[in-house]
């Protein structure tokens, strides 16, 4: 078991790494893209919805900080996680503005919602025989976040890793309307899950296809805002992939 630190002094004790994902630097940095590029954006009664949710921190951390008073409703399939989420909402006392369901996204998430945020699974691999499956993104790290791509929602907050085919994934959120408005990018190193052989060896095969973009200590991930084209908003898509793509 381990101890992640939340706020103040308050500790809880979480699984093992390979029930529950465990990533102190990106689920930190998750929490600051939803501060930054998603709470403060919300408008009073606006809807938001989580896929997703893990153990609930990033969401926790961010509204911790934030000003925000509508509800964000997260769905979480691993059992373990939704009942870890659940109780650290109570011990922050957050019950009326996140709500952590355990039951699939896509068959039951409102559709009303005007925004959806994720962290979604993004490791290359041939298969999800990994160290924890349920982060198995495809054979390019992107199936998950374009399915995400295509539910349709206004506006849509993914974290996208520079080593999971980013430049067909922005390209997909654009012929599916989308445009990018706003993002951050973050230097990872990698880490237990990422370091994985059969996912190492995946993202190498990509890298020589050129879908993939690492060095050999670090990969960048972005927090990235799509939103519906308007004509009040600029495309910052190239932008992105100029950053994404530059190691």
């Amino acid at each position: 078991m381990k101890e992640v630190m939340l706020a103040s002094t308050d500790t809880i004790e979480v699984p093992s790494p390979n029930t529950v994902f465990f990533c102190p630097e990106e689920s930190q940095f998750y929490a600051q893209c939803l501060e930054k590029m998603v709470l403060p954006q919300c408008a009073s009664g606006e809807s938001v919805v989580e896929f997703g949710a893990g153990d609930g921190s990033p969401v926790i951390s961010a509204l911790l900080k934030s000003s925000f008073k509508g509800l964000i409703q997260g769905y979480e399939l691993n059992a373990a996680a939704c009942k870890l989420a659940l109780s650290r909402i109570q011990q922050y006392r957050l019950d009326e503005q996140y709500w952590v369901h355990n039951r699939c996204f896509f068959t039951n998430s409102p559709s009303e919602a005007q925004y959806l945020i994720a962290n979604p699974p993004y490791l290359p691999a041939p298969d999800n025989e990994l160290y924890m499956p349920s982060l198995h993104g495809g054979d390019d790290g992107a199936t998950i976040t374009k399915q995400l791509l295509t539910k349709g929602c206004e506006n849509v907050m993914l974290m996208i890793s520079a080593y999971s085919n980013p430049i067909d994934t922005v390209d997909h959120a654009l012929k599916f309307g989308y445009q990018v408005v706003d993002f951050m990018v973050s230097p990872l190193k990698f880490g237990y899950y990422s370091c994985e052989p059969k996912v190492k060896n995946t993202i190498s095969e990509l890298q020589r296809k050129r879908k993939a973009f690492f060095s050999e200590n670090i990969y960048f991930l972005a927090g990235v805002l799509f939103q519906k084209k308007n004509a009040t908003n600029s495309d910052l898509s190239t932008e992105l992939l100029k950053v994404m793509t530059v190691l």
